[in-house]
């Protein structure tokens, strides 16, 4: 998330012509894009972060299903 939030603020800090960035090239910025579409389409299912995250939740839920049951 981290990484949209930077390339975000980037295009609009470029868009706007704000600082050093108005000389900066698109390209830069459209590599960036091109970086977060790769790694949340396919290295983050190659290290099995998607599914980890979704694991926690499920045994947070769970969690909290046995601590409302036996309270």
């Amino acid at each position: 998330m981290p990484l949209i939030i930077a390339i975000v603020l980037l295009s609009v800090l470029k868009y706007l012509e704000i600082g050093p960035l108005d000389n900066l090239s698109w390209w830069w910025i459209v590599g960036l894009f091109v970086l977060a579409f790769l790694w949340f389409e396919f290295f983050e299912r190659m290290l099995g972060r998607d599914k980890r995250k979704a694991h926690e939740q499920l045994e947070k839920a769970r969690k909290e299903r046995i601590k409302k049951t036996f309270k």
